[in-house]
């Protein structure tokens, strides 16, 4: 959608977001670039903290009032760790993406005109009061009709519908963000660091999978054929006849949510168990199906309890997983990128892990590595030759200040994190925070060992093959060296060998023209001063030396300018 056709109902939101992002465009333009010509470097450098902080609550305040799709926009700036400095993303990390219910009427003209027929025919109840309201759509308990329950064998659902008018919404919101991104590319120290349009097209893509519900089925589908044959894990059924676009009907899986430890407790369930499944199930995922989960936040997230059986899982509960709008593909170039890191970092080889970031695409071209790698050799000069069990034993004030020493250093490169790498990381994220209020003696390092060595180990028939290749590779060059040298040898004997040194000698021809015209400006500028001051005492002498300045002035303007041969 493009900027003329925000010209409709939702024009001010439009201009809003503009007026917005160019005052502070402005206030950057300023002390970062204005004041610095001006000798004022250190001003902007000492405000610069205060300055983001007030950026992310002005933001944070423009998000809660807009709705819509800017409150995602602030869920996925504080999740850009890569490319924002942490004044800005630990303001917006508690951005909860939570707005006033819409009017039952609204949500039940949506629903009947999407499933062609009144809620009554449809549902044999449909509870009026939302069970939750985000700023895309709001949930709401239902009953199937006796003949929906007969076919699928379910009786209780839960039907979310989007919010009336969210298609506008998200359109409008997408075209504000794309101009916005065309003027950071015209920031060179935001373009230099950041593909803007890139990561607002990358948001674009997860924002429209996202209100489309038919991908959301698909996806909960798709998990659920994942763990088909796991006891350890459930997913809600989904009503198809009863599922469109802007409606999705699904089995009511409600039961404790995961974080609520006096429930579990209660329902006699350990939560450091829970802690430990939920770190297998979200790896499984990772490692096993390449299909996960990336929002795995309490609210989506029940505990539900099962008679302890011997097939069953132990301790008697199963995770059950909801709303699949968001999820990440492990694809296979980030596999691959993944297993060169895993090798790279075993090897404490921070060359052989700036290649892996490389391979999955983390870094833009224009990135100077150098620093990188200095950096990472320090980081496994440090860390590298401990085990997990080691590293879970580092004063956690040590590794806060190497973080913030290189999250600096990270934040200056022009690094950016694709969107299927980014989605993995906040999921990770999200399940070390959440193991770790279960159980705080929890250790995602010590959960991610056993997945990562097997990562290799299947892999190791592929590294083997490409080791042997590349053997193979210096061996034949190798053996053919003697001979190309020799070949060399015999040429230079027999005097058939020459060098073209032409662009040498005109560049040589241009530095030497280059040199006579300094030399004649500094004589001008000698020679013009003198005879200013010898105007007054020696007249004839000073005059003399203002007309004689000319020569080496033409020179100056003329010599070295020769036509390129």
């Amino acid at each position: 959608m493009t900027a003329a056709a925000a010209q409709g109902p939702h024009r001010a939101r439009y201009r809003r977001i503009l007026s917005f992002a160019s005052r502070e465009f402005l206030k950057i333009w300023w002390f970062e670039l204005v004041l610095p010509r001006f000798g004022l470097s250190s001003v902007a450098d000492r405000t610069r903290a205060r300055r983001m902080q007030r950026f992310a609550r002005r933001f944070h305040t423009l998000a809660i009032e807009l709705g819509g799709l800017m409150i995602k926009v602030g869920q996925f700036m504080s999740s850009r760790l890569d490319v924002l400095p942490p004044e800005i993303t630990a303001e917006l990390e508690g951005l909860q993406d939570e707005v006033p219910a819409v009017p039952t009427p609204q949500i039940r003209a949506l629903a009947e005109a999407e499933l062609g027929m009144p809620l009554e025919r449809v549902y044999t109840w449909f509870d009026d009061t939302p069970v939750a309201a985000a700023s895309l759509g709001q949930v709401h308990r239902a009953r199937l009709s006796a003949l929906d329950a007969e076919d699928t064998g379910l009786d209780e659902v839960v039907v979310k519908v989007q919010r009336p008018g969210i298609d506008e919404i998200v359109a409008v919101d997408l075209a504000a963000l794309r101009r916005v991104a065309r003027w950071l590319t015209r920031v060179r120290i935001v373009a230099d660091r950041v593909d803007a349009p890139a990561l607002v097209e990358e948001f674009a893509v997860t924002s429209l999978e996202e209100i489309d519900y038919l991908h959301e089925a698909r996806s909960a589908e798709r998990f659920r054929e994942n763990f088909a044959d796991d006891p350890r894990v459930a997913a809600p059924e989904i009503v198809w006849e009863r599922t469109t676009r802007r409606v999705l009907t699904l089995s009511d899986v409600t039961a404790i949510k995961i974080n609520d430890t006096a429930a579990l407790r209660a329902a006699g369930i350990d939560p450091s168990a829970v802690a430990d499944a939920f770190a297998e199930v979200m790896f499984d995922q990772v490692f096993t199906h390449r299909f996960v989960h990336a929002d795995p936040h309490p609210g989506n997230i029940f505990v539900t309890p099962v008679p302890s059986t011997g097939s069953g899982t132990p301790g008697g509960f199963r995770l059950t997983f909801i709303d699949f709008g968001m999820m990440a593909e492990v694809s296979d170039n980030l596999r691959q990128g993944l297993r060169t890191l895993l090798i790279a970092v075993t090897a404490r080889d921070s060359r052989g892990l700036v290649r892996a970031a490389k391979e999955i695409g983390v870094l833009l071209p224009t990135a100077d590595t150098g620093e990188l790698e200095r950096a990472l050799t320090a980081l496994f000069a440090r860390f590298g030759g401990m085990g997990f069990a080691e590293l879970s034993r580092v004063d956690p004030r040590e590794f806060t200040d190497f973080a913030e020493e290189f999250g600096d250093m990270v934040r200056r490169l022009p690094l950016q994190l694709p969107e299927d790498m980014l989605l993995l990381i906040r999921a990770v994220s999200l399940t070390s925070g959440m193991c770790s209020s279960l159980d705080p003696a929890f250790n995602v390092w010590d959960a991610a060992e056993p997945y990562a060595a097997r990562l290799l180990r299947d892999e190791s028939g592929t590294l083997m093959q490409d080791m042997a290749e590349q053997a193979m590779a210096n061996a034949a060059t190798t053996w053919r060296l003697p001979k190309r040298i020799d070949d060399i040898i015999t040429r230079v004997d027999d005097g058939n060998v020459s060098f073209d040194t032409s662009r040498l000698e005109r560049r040589l021809d241009r530095l030497e023209g280059i040199a006579r015209r300094i030399a004649s400006g500094v004589l001008f500028a000698a020679m013009l001063i003198g005879g200013a001051l010898l105007v007054g005492p020696l007249p004839p002498l000073g005059i003399t030396l203002l007309w004689v300045s000319v020569l080496p002035l033409l020179g100056a303007l003329f010599l070295g300018r020769r036509r390129p041969r």
